[in-house]
């Protein structure tokens, strides 16, 4: 894991390099004419269990009924969603697997390259936004004296995911104000609970899960405490999207696929088997839990843990609202509102028409302890 960690962090660096280096906008990239078999590289998220519909994807290899024959599909991990979208700008990736966070920030790069939200994979309330507290913390009433416990006190979370998000927005309802509200990586996190450093975090899943079965803190509320979703989404860049319309149609019938599958509670074994395979540093019972296992309601379960919507609901399309302002707030975009082209509901749209389903296709139902064998 630590090297993973490594080469990951060299990767985000290089590209956040490339991104920023200068406002000229990159080529389009040349993907053949319609019918071609193509190479497509794939930014995805196995450490993140919201968008674990492309780990699924990879794992099945679901895209061979769909895509042209002899195409080929490369999946790049990415272990946070700036990862993935700098590579998409890149040029090295053409379609990502995202948090809202990320997915929304690619779309307001045109100087640099041009990428578009194409599916809604996942929304939750527990899947990005979870607190923790150290594990030697006071027993609370509730998630709100919880929460309101770390006022004057070190706090960390990724700065600018969803988890931060999330944090923030938590953080005005409650009126807390931590001494230090760090920047740090899901790494660092775990770290600093193990060793004593930090008194509260707020992450995502499946470290979440990791957190709790190690004993390392204590999960003490999530967004359904505070009414405060999360969600996923899938971005393409734009080149791909104009020149090959028919690959669009194929990946997100098989992005389809995928969801249906994770969906079907008689596969939430098979799916943490498939993860065990793409990650490391985790147990397969600790990714089961992260999408399929239940949390008590008194630190923050609820009685679905994802639903998974495909194309974009008003709820989807009213949390990118919430986000794209968010990002304005604290200055990581320059937009209050994204481009009216920014989010393309039509091929999600078309695709559930003509397969006679309608928004959300599924929907994951938090599962008993007994439900994992």
């Amino acid at each position: 894991m630590r090297h993973l960690v490594k080469r990951v962090a060299i990767w985000a660096l290089a590209g956040l390099g490339l991104a920023s280096a200068n406002n000229v906008q990159a080529a389009d990239l040349d993907y053949g004419k319609p019918g071609d078999p193509i190479h497509l590289v794939v930014g995805y998220q196995p450490y993140y269990s919201e968008a674990w519909s492309g780990a699924v994807i990879n794992g099945l290899q679901l895209w061979k009924k769909y895509l042209p024959a002899g195409s080929t599909v490369e999946f790049h991990v990415g272990l946070q969603g700036s990862i993935v979208v700098n590579s998409m700008l890149a040029g090295k990736a053409s379609l990502g697997y995202l948090g809202d966070m990320p997915a929304i920030v690619a779309t307001t790069k045109r100087s640099v390259a041009d990428l578009r939200i194409i599916a809604n994979i996942g929304l939750g309330h527990d899947q990005c936004n979870v607190f923790f507290v150290r594990k030697d913390a006071p027993q609370f009433t509730d998630a709100k004296a919880a929460v309101t416990w770390l006022n004057g006190k070190t706090v960390a979370s990724p700065k600018g995911s969803c988890a931060d998000r999330f944090a923030q927005a938590v953080f005005q309802k409650t009126k807390t104000a931590p001494s230090a509200y760090l920047n740090q990586s899901i790494e660092v996190i775990t770290s600093g609970f193990r060793v004593g450093k930090i008194d509260g975090a707020v992450l995502w899943e499946p470290t979440a899960s990791r957190l709790v079965a190690e004993g390392l803190a204590r999960r003490v509320a999530s967004g359904y405490n505070f009414d405060e979703p999360d969600g996923a989404f899938l971005d393409a860049r734009a080149d791909l999207i104009k020149q090959r319309p028919d690959i669009i149609k194929a990946w997100l019938e098989t992005e389809l696929d995928a969801e249906l599958f994770l969906a079907n509670p008689a596969n939430a074994v098979k799916v943490a088997e498939l993860l065990k395979a793409q990650t490391t540093g985790f147990t397969q019972k600790e990714l089961w839990q992260a999408e399929f296992g239940a949390y008590p309601a008194s630190s923050g379960g609820g009685p679905v843990r994802l639903t998974v919507p495909f194309g974009f609901s008003q709820n989807a399309l009213a949390l990118i609202a919430k986000d794209t302002a968010f990002l304005h707030s604290i200055k990581s975009i320059d937009a209050e509102k994204l481009a009216d082209d920014a989010v393309l509901p039509g091929y999600t749209t078309e695709i559930l028409k003509t397969r006679g389903l309608a928004i959300p296709v599924g929907e994951i139902k938090a599962a008993p302890e007994t439900a994992f064998r």
